[in-house]
């Protein structure tokens, strides 16, 4: 081929090169950058697990800007929180809390989760002078009761806890045991000839597949290190929560996401029924097998928004539109359970109302979402230091 035609096809290929470069590439790497600068920042911070669905993802970090806002790392063995030798150290009284997005909390910084405050408390208590102090959190957003037992059994134990800390959120952890109320692709606890039998079908669903895949574990990573790649993960997550219907009503500004009313009520169809039955089955099967450990077990129900809004007239009126007679029933009733089964249950929510409605304050949300959402930075510090309080005064510590 002569030299001439040679040099013209090099130029012609370099020219396309040069075009594509130009019109895609530097457009791209121009968003990506400005993006970086205006602080936009959604990691990804979980991956697909064959025993629970989902989970953290060891060393992926990243500011976390949804609701508040704070640098989330996750520690190497899967946990928001700093790194933990497996082995307790001597002289250590170490509490394990599992829990949900109230526990795994991206919303605050580390140091004013209320496992933080709780531990630093803790330290001063009377009952536990001469030991160290360690919690624990294995806190995962979304989780249920079910996907908290397997937590407890995959990886809770390697670290020897002296306290089980179960964190209830009573606003979506019973619906969040139900596959007809959640309908996610997770493990799920059936009932069945009176006993509880574990259904993990989710791993064969084309759903956990596709995202279970090589190359989609690929492109998460791959959103590690670009903001762009967050958006559009972002973007498709928020259309499939749109779509799924999942979204909180409109009408009702109290109603948030992922909850639903008939929570505060005693329940008047078999799919609540038997979503409070397996709910109940789950904690006290998580206590026998905490008690068999040797460890002690304690339940704390949190608290949901509305439940702690300083204004009673906002109480009433949501009461009222829902035919509600009583927003601390889900406590109630666990508390029951508690006295019932012997093993202590705390209700944060009636303490926090009462706290909330004297001082004037909101314990939930953030900006103009304040009052609804998950804990602010108060929420947590006054949770962290009334769990605290009635831990030290339990007399298996002392």
């Amino acid at each position: 081929m002569p030299l001439l035609l040679v040099e013209g096809k090099v130029k012609r290929v370099a020219l396309k090169l040069l075009t594509l470069f130009l019109g895609v590439i530097v457009p791209i790497l121009i968003v990506e950058v400005f993006l970086r600068i205006v602080g936009y920042s959604y990691p990804i911070l979980t991956t697909t697990d064959r025993a629970l669905g989902v989970v953290l993802r060891p060393g992926a970090e990243g500011w976390y800007r949804k609701e508040g806002e704070a640098y989330i790392r996750i520690n190497p063995d899967g946990l928001r929180d700093r790194e933990h030798q497996k082995t307790k150290p001597p002289n250590t009284l170490r509490i394990a809390v599992l829990g949900d997005s109230y526990a795994e909390a991206l919303q605050v910084p580390i140091e004013n989760t209320f496992w933080a405050v709780m531990e630093q408390r803790l330290k001063g208590c009377d009952a536990v002078k001469g030991r160290s102090v360690e919690v624990i959190n294995f806190g995962v957003s979304g989780y249920g009761t079910a996907q908290e037992l397997i937590s407890l059994r995959r990886k809770v134990w390697a670290y020897q806890p002296d306290i089980v800390l179960l964190a209830v959120t009573t606003g979506n952890d019973i619906s969040d045991n139900s596959r007809a109320l959640k309908g996610e692709h997770i493990p799920y606890f059936v009932i069945r000839n009176g006993g509880l039998v574990l259904d993990e079908s989710f791993r064969e669903s084309s759903f956990f597949q596709y995202h279970d895949s090589l190359p989609y574990r690929m492109l998460r990573r791959a959103t590690d290190y670009s903001r762009i790649l967050q958006g559009i993960y972002q973007a498709r997550y928020a259309f499939q929560i749109y779509r799924g219907g999942n979204a909180a009503p409109p009408s009702d500004p109290q109603m948030e996401p992922g909850q639903s009313p008939l929570v505060y009520r005693e329940p008047n169809d078999a799919v609540w029924e038997e979503a409070w039955r397996v709910t109940e089955k789950l904690i006290l099967l998580m206590r026998d097998e905490v008690q068999s450990n040797g460890a002690k077990f304690i339940v704390v129900t949190l608290s949901n928004g509305i439940q702690v809004n300083p204004d009673s007239a906002v109480r009433q009126e949501f009461m009222r539109s829902y035919k509600i007679e009583d927003l601390f029933y889900p406590d109630h009733r666990i508390k029951a359970l508690g006295e019932r089964e012997s093993f202590p249950v705390l209700n944060l929510a009636p303490l926090l109302q009462l706290n909330a409605e004297q001082n004037r304050l909101y314990l939930h949300g953030f900006g103009e979402k304040i009052g609804k959402g998950h804990w602010n930075v108060i929420g947590h510090r006054i949770s962290g230091e009334i769990i605290a309080q009635k831990i030290c005064e339990l007399k298996e510590i002392k």
